[in-house]
């Protein structure tokens, strides 16, 4: 009897802490019933909790709820630049990107140790040589591919490795607004000595050494972008993760840039893979970006690798071994028809209702495909004309969430909007734009 006592005490116990948790988790989440309010105006009164960011961090709440809470179905979240559109077409690829990894395969940390970059899988760093040769949007001949865990860590890695290691002051590091929100952030994450954010490329002065960030086309407002500073002085870093022939067209010759980032989530929509590759002239800025992500996660997964290289070579066989494939069209024509839809949708939505604006946008030829378009650009930047002076909240009211022009350094009259989510989601969307009212 004194046994069972002492058992029924330790499960009361139990019982107790479990319940104080759930109590806990209900408070700090605000419950289910208040759940959509919380969302919608970003409010969190648990004081100790670690979710209690402030907005101007950019992300916004959805980012950190629990992946078994779905948003209610009646908010439309198009924040974040999830490509959730481009799951359709590799569903109907099948088999054809699958891999089987054996259990045994990648134990070693190494990839090839004859490569500058040691980490770097031979398969991925091929496939991707041969979908820039087949685009032709950026040289590869004379340069070192360095890899990484998504643009965000090669961003880090460049950061560092053209930094001055000996200078009386961090360098500053710049970018034309509107930015990519996240620059400053990412500079600014590390608190390093070595470099400083310094905001706009138009309104740096200092006749000192500087790191310019030229990102083209232009996230948020898809612009093509060249360097501003233009001083003797200036790193250049081009980050061209949406030069792509979906979003805009391909001049000739290719890009042939000092520094130049890419992303497989912008190029096949695969963000979860988390790869990135940087394309650099110069050995010693490869080498220290190498030295960094050693430091940071001792290379890059292997998994990742030679599932993107797959995936990559896909895409590039949809195009060169186009009669081999009956599962559906080329990637870059599926996706630039895609695009091309959805904008004029998106347009067609926004002329219905003068409450808003959009950028137009230059034609041009692309090298690649032969056509003459206007950039369709994974974002759109889209303007509250009138009285209103934050878009974002205003749309925030009627269950839409977007990402204010303040956190690109520039006016909270406009938001950037995502063109990238599942089909569903988009047409209702622009559904709901073309029927907001002012009242």
């Amino acid at each position: 009897m004194e046994l069972r006592t002492v058992i029924l005490g330790h499960f009361l116990v139990v019982s107790l802490a479990l319940n104080a948790g759930l109590l806990y988790r209900d408070y700090c989440n605000g419950g289910k019933h208040r759940f959509l309010k919380d969302v919608l105006f970003f409010k969190n009164e648990c004081k100790n909790s670690s979710l209690a960011t402030n907005r101007d961090a950019h992300l916004s709440k959805s980012a950190f709820l629990d992946s078994s809470e779905a948003l209610p179905a009646e908010i439309i979240d198009l924040d974040h630049g999830d490509p959730t559109m481009y799951e359709r077409y590799w569903q109907q690829m099948g088999e054809k990107t699958t891999v089987v990894i054996p259990g045994w395969k990648f134990i070693s940390y190494f990839s090839d140790v004859n490569n500058l970059c040691w980490f770097l899988e031979p398969e991925f760093a091929s496939a991707v040589t041969r979908l820039h040769k087949l685009v032709g949007n950026a040289v590869t001949e004379d340069r070192y591919m360095v890899v990484g865990t998504g643009s965000t860590q090669l961003f880090q890695a460049v950061l560092y490795a053209v930094s001055p290691l000996n200078a009386s002051e961090p360098i500053s590091v710049v970018s034309a607004a509107p930015f990519y929100s996240s620059y400053p952030l990412i500079t600014e994450f590390l608190k390093s000595g070595l470099y400083k954010w310094a905001g706009d490329a138009r309104k740096f002065k200092k006749d000192k050494p500087y790191i310019e960030l030229v990102t083209s086309p232009n996230n948020p407002d898809g612009l093509s972008r060249e360097a501003v500073v233009n001083r003797d002085q200036g790193i250049l870093i081009h980050d061209l993760a949406y030069y792509w022939p979906q979003y805009t067209p391909i001049s000739s010759p290719p890009a042939d840039h000092d520094i130049m980032l890419f992303t497989v989530s912008k190029s096949t929509g695969h963000a979860g893979t988390r790869l990135g590759w940087a394309l650099v002239k110069d050995r010693e800025i490869a080498k220290k970006m190498t030295e960094f992500i050693v430091l940071s996660t001792i290379g890059v997964s292997k998994e990742s690798q030679l599932r993107a290289a797959k995936i990559l070579q896909v895409m590039s066989d949809t195009h060169e071994n186009e009669s081999n494939f009956n599962e559906g069209e080329p990637f870059f024509d599926h996706s630039y028809d895609l695009m091309a839809m959805r904008w004029q949708q998106l347009r067609d939505a926004v002329k219905k209702n003068p409450l808003f604006s959009l950028p137009e946008f230059s034609h041009g030829k692309c090298a690649f495909s032969g056509r003459t378009f206007a950039s369709q650009p994974a974002f759109a930047w889209l303007k509250c004309e009138g009285e209103t002076d934050d878009c974002e909240g205003f749309l925030r009211e009627h269950k839409i969430l977007t990402r204010s022009g303040k956190h690109f350094g520039e006016s909270s009259k406009y938001v950037r909007i995502s063109i990238l989510p599942r089909d569903e989601v988009f047409d209702q969307f622009t559904e709901r734009l073309s029927s907001i009212t002012s009242s």
